[in-house]
């Protein structure tokens, strides 16, 4: 256990860098995806103006998705589905909004704030770093950047709609998958992640052909809950829990 102040400062440093830099490479290529949105927007029949409020205000990218996607399929009349299996996308974000709560702090104002950031990204990048600090410099960093960077490409690919052509070409998506993957990855070092990942994974796309919008997401993330719960083939002791990094951080060690 190292008592110098100097090595604490320098280690709480290169991990607030390195949420940083996982906050800035996720929030570009998630970026990126929106322009796949605006043009999808507009060909749904969204004007430029309505597809900007909607990225705006909304700020969530599948429920964004499958509110176009519905609407392009079914035209103003399915504007009540539409509406709901955006709502049923979004509801994840109640999950997240727990779970980051003890990372974002106390007070109204920032609670408030974060809640429009709290998001896929924002979140995994923030519980992906090691320390208090740094996980909020992940959510924060990542949050902001995605806001701007998805609400200027949304715009760009609203404007841009007729010259891209079909934007589902250039797969834009496997962009923010791939970010996801490599932030997914470094936490696969046990048996219960790997099997909640998989789980999940299964549950959702056996699901989504037969489920509407939103439905999928959900019943996997309640995979997820109902495998943590149990401790299904997780540690059993508390001292087993601690994560290799877990340990590094209480000895100071890098």
């Amino acid at each position: 256990m190292t008592l110098d102040p100097h090595f604490d400062d320098a280690h709480s440093a290169g991990e607030a860098k390195r949420a940083v830099r996982q906050g800035l490479g996720v929030a570009l290529a998630t970026s990126a995806y929106g322009i796949s949105f605006g043009a999808l927007a507009v060909a749904a029949g969204l004007d430029i103006w309505q597809t900007c409020v909607l990225s705006l205000v909304m700020f969530t990218g599948g429920s964004q998705f499958a509110f176009v996607g519905i609407v392009a399929a079914g035209g103003l009349a399915a504007a009540p589905s539409a509406i709901a299996s955006a709502a049923l996308l979004g509801v994840r974000n109640v999950a997240y909004g727990i779970r980051m709560s003890p990372v974002i702090g106390a007070g109204f104002w920032r609670r408030a704030a974060a809640a429009q950031f709290t998001i896929d990204e924002s979140t995994a990048v923030s519980l992906a770093q090691r320390t208090a600090r740094a996980r909020t410099l992940g959510f924060w960093v990542t949050g902001i950047g995605i806001y701007v960077g998805w609400n200027l490409s949304t715009l760009a690919g609203a404007l841009l709609g007729d010259v891209l052509g079909d934007p589902r070409a250039y797969g834009l998506d496997a962009a923010a998958a791939a970010a996801f993957l490599a932030l997914l990855w470094p936490r696969l070092r046990a048996r219960q992640p790997i099997v909640v990942g998989v789980a999940a994974a299964v549950v959702a796309t056996v699901l989504t052909p037969v489920l509407m919008p939103g439905l999928p997401v959900i019943v996997a993330a309640v995979v997820a809950i109902v495998v943590g719960w149990t401790n299904w083939l997780g540690r059993s002791t508390a001292t087993d829990a601690v994560e290799p990094d877990d340990v590094a951080e209480r000895e100071g060690l890098p």
